[in-house]
């Protein structure tokens, strides 16, 4: 059948390497070394049947694939919120490694991957997936912890969770909290409060600005508010700090989200950011950068880490015997015009 007679039939008949072998007058295996990337074939032959594969709009079979090389050329990515843009340039980093090896990722929430009672990791076995990366806050329950026992794992964003088997890249939650945190004091600002949110991460930011307010001698000042992450519990926090009847003269949130709902409230209550109110986000992400939004923004450098995880990842493909690894790098502040010096009464 012809590729003008196949594409006549639709969705009835998908097209087999057969097919493409027959249109473009060529043998099975040699379609197969194509497919392949071989070198052995000649540019002239190679042509014919990438002009066959277009014809017929030819997908090659997965599953066969994987039967014949033991790989599905395929990476799982457990994402703990697919909303959160701290992922953007996670992913994005974790692709250009990925694209070079020809692996593709396939991005899971767990919301959207379990049915009830059934673990996120789950679909990803299913899938027989060669790598996992598990990116953000999870519960490490036994299938998790399992999974990784067989299959190459990099835990990335976090070390709020052990598994024993993988491998570990962040940034210095820590150092970037202290950045935060030095910034404001260094304009001037004693009464500093700090948004935090259920997150191993978060903990450990709201653990290095009450130590580095306690080093400066402002521990009467530390107040941290509780959120569940969400621009609106920021709102609420914020509000809540603005009704208090004590406003703080800066904020620093545990994440852009938290502190875009904080910039909303000031706004909202006629506090002026940053005449009266300085605010110092986490992630530096799209949010920060918006003109209008301009926020100051602890970078956890998510692309670099992004890539460090996938290089951890191929090498533990390659060589499961590997000791577990740990990778934490380093944060930079970038400051906009969210923050100014504390203004004198």
């Amino acid at each position: 059948m012809s590729g003008s007679e196949l594409k006549q039939h639709g969705a009835a008949k998908r097209a087999t390497i057969e097919d493409v072998a027959r249109e473009a007058g060529v043998s099975r295996a040699l379609v197969s070394l194509v497919l392949r990337g071989s070198p052995k074939v000649s540019e002239q032959k190679r042509e014919a049947v990438a002009k066959a594969i277009a014809a017929l709009d030819y997908r090659p079979s997965n599953a066969a694939r994987t039967l014949a090389s033991g790989r599905t050329r395929t990476v799982g990515v457990l994402l703990d919120d697919l909303a959160n843009p701290w992922f953007v340039e996670l992913l994005d980093g974790m692709q250009s490694i990925f694209r070079e090896q020809n692996l593709r990722m396939v991005l899971g929430d767990p919301r959207y991957l379990a049915h009830p009672g059934e673990s996120p990791v789950s679909a990803f076995m299913e899938l027989r997936v060669d790598g996992l990366i598990i990116a953000g806050d999870f519960n490490a329950d036994e299938d998790l912890t399992r999974a990784t026992l067989h299959t190459p794992a990099v835990v990335v964003g976090t070390r709020a969770f052990d598994l024993p088997a993988a491998d570990r890249v962040t940034n210095d939650d820590d150092a970037g909290a202290r950045l935060a945190v030095e910034h404001l004091i260094g304009l001037g600002h004693n009464d500093i409060a700090f948004l935090t949110a259920p997150t191993g991460s978060a903990r450990a930011r709201a653990d290095a600005y009450r130590e580095t307010m306690t080093r400066h001698g402002l521990q009467e000042y530390i107040r941290v508010m509780p959120t569940d992450m969400s621009e609106h519990s920021g709102y609420a926090a914020m509000s809540s700090l603005i009704d208090g009847g004590r406003t703080p003269t800066a904020v620093f949130a545990a994440n852009d989200i938290l502190a875009v709902g904080a910039l909303s409230a000031a706004d909202g209550h006629g506090v002026s950011v940053p005449a009266q109110l300085s605010l110092v986000g986490y992630d530096n992400t799209y949010l920060a950068g918006i003109r209008h939004v301009s926020l100051t923004s602890v970078d956890p450098v998510s692309r670099e880490v992004g890539v460090r995880a996938a290089e951890f990842l191929l090498a533990r493909i390659a060589d499961p015997s590997l000791p577990p690894r740990t990778s934490v790098l380093a944060p930079r502040l970038i400051v906009r015009n969210s923050t100014a010096r504390v203004m004198q009464t």
